[in-house]
């Protein structure tokens, strides 16, 4: 497909003094991925990474849509379900364009209650799952405990997601920073960015006020760094996690709101190398993900504690506690790392994925708990974007735009 020339009105035709087609604010899994995609599309790329820690850098990397499905999630499962199923074949392609192992771990996801109150709400997500078509597998305590062993004969009930896998997220990263180098684009490291650069005037695309009054409007022409220097570009990717609301630039209207939600999680490792347990173990309060080295995560709080990334004692004690009761060889583990992290959410929890109010805007931010499983579908998403192509039906309640027409601050 022509880079930009087929685009529709919100991607213009690159011009002689446009440095790049694509400039990708956020150096995570998402901002990679989309690079990579941009450029497999024939789009000149650049990646700009300030460096600073990313919610990609905590993840335990869960890619279990099923098994966190929720009561009235409907959206966001649609779009983790599709991405789900894509992970294979993406890892597989990144595998072969990076020489990189991204980590990816096919050994499902086994949901336990604790006690009879946990029990009854897991039978109610057990209907809810079976009543969208999800395959999921009831297991009676004794045949829970045949499937990992592990687990403490005090548990009650548990369900058996074996679609549900995982991946290690700083691998994942490592393999797409390789694949984005190889493609030809640019990556540039410890590169700050200011904000945005907001040229002309007019309406914002897709809002129409009450009054009939135009708001903000212009065009976004690239990127302005903290060191004062500019780098142009036709189209502007915004994949900065909970950075994106300190961007400067955008009028409010054309912003996409979003929330730091901090995660406390624990890296573990087994001297006695891999087998406490074989697959991801999901209670109603912490989740333990194996890597298969023997390395294990536990995580994770939410806390709505603003920009705190502190770890506390507290955090750490209460994930313990949880996954003790459930695991209880977890308490034999060593403690390699204690780290906080934060996760970029929406008022809806819902991510923001498409083209934005402002011609030259490109969102794919807000991923809340759901970074690392949603990067394959939002880098698609966001490379048919960079392409004009409108965004299908199944993505819709992902577009940037509600929060525009919503009148949502940011």
């Amino acid at each position: 497909m022509p880079p930009v020339a087929a685009a529709q009105s919100h991607v213009c035709p690159p011009t002689k003094s446009a440095g790049y087609d694509v400039a990708v604010v956020g150096g995570g899994a998402i901002g990679l991925a989309c690079a990579w995609r941009a450029t497999a599309r024939g789009l000149r790329t650049v990646v700009l990474d300030s460096g600073d820690p990313g919610a990609w850098q905590v993840a335990a990397g869960m890619l279990a849509p099923v098994a966190e499905a929720e009561f009235g999630e409907h959206a966001l499962l649609e779009l983790g379900l599709r991405s789900a199923r894509a992970f294979e074949g993406f890892c597989a392609e990144l595998q072969a364009a990076s020489g990189r192992d991204p980590g990816l771990r096919r050994t499902g996801t086994l949901v336990v209650a604790r006690d009879a109150d946990e029990a009854e709400a897991l039978e109610r997500l057990v209907g809810f799952r079976r009543s969208l078509g999800l395959d999921v597998q009831r297991l009676r305590p004794s045949q829970a405990r045949r499937a990992e062993p592990a687990l403490a004969p005090t548990v009650r009930l548990a369900l058996d997601v074996a679609g549900d896998h995982s991946i290690d997220p700083r691998r994942l990263v490592a393999a797409l920073a390789e694949a984005v180098e190889r493609s030809g684009a640019q990556l540039r490291t410890r590169t700050r960015v200011a904000g945005l650069r907001v040229e002309g005037g007019g309406r914002v695309t897709g809002v129409e006020p009450e009054d009939g009054s135009f708001v903000g409007g212009g065009r976004v022409t690239g990127v302005e760094l903290a060191d004062g220097a500019f780098v142009a570009a036709s189209s502007v990717v915004v994949a900065a996690g909970v950075h994106t609301a300190s961007l400067a630039g955008l009028p409010d209207a054309a912003r996409v709101p979003v929330r730091p939600v901090k995660g406390q999680v624990l890296r573990l490792r087994d001297p006695r190398g891999p087998g406490l347990v074989e697959r991801t173990i999901r209670g109603e309060q912490a989740y333990l993900v194996p890597r298969g080295d023997g390395r294990y995560v536990l995580g994770a709080t939410m806390e709505e504690r603003g920009w705190d990334t502190a770890p506390t004692a507290g955090g750490v004690h209460d994930l313990l506690r949880d996954m003790s009761e459930i695991v209880p060889g977890v308490l034999e583990l060593e403690i390699e790392e204690i780290e906080a992290g934060l996760r970029p959410a929406t008022p809806d929890n819902l991510p923001a994925i498409g083209r934005g109010a402002l011609e030259g805007l490109v969102w794919a931010a807000g991923h809340h708990r759901n970074g690392i499983l949603l990067t394959p579908v939002t880098a698609e998403l966001v490379a048919g974007a960079l392409a004009g192509e409108p965004l299908p039906a199944w993505a819709a309640s992902a577009d940037p735009l509600r929060f525009a027409r919503a009148g949502v601050p940011a």
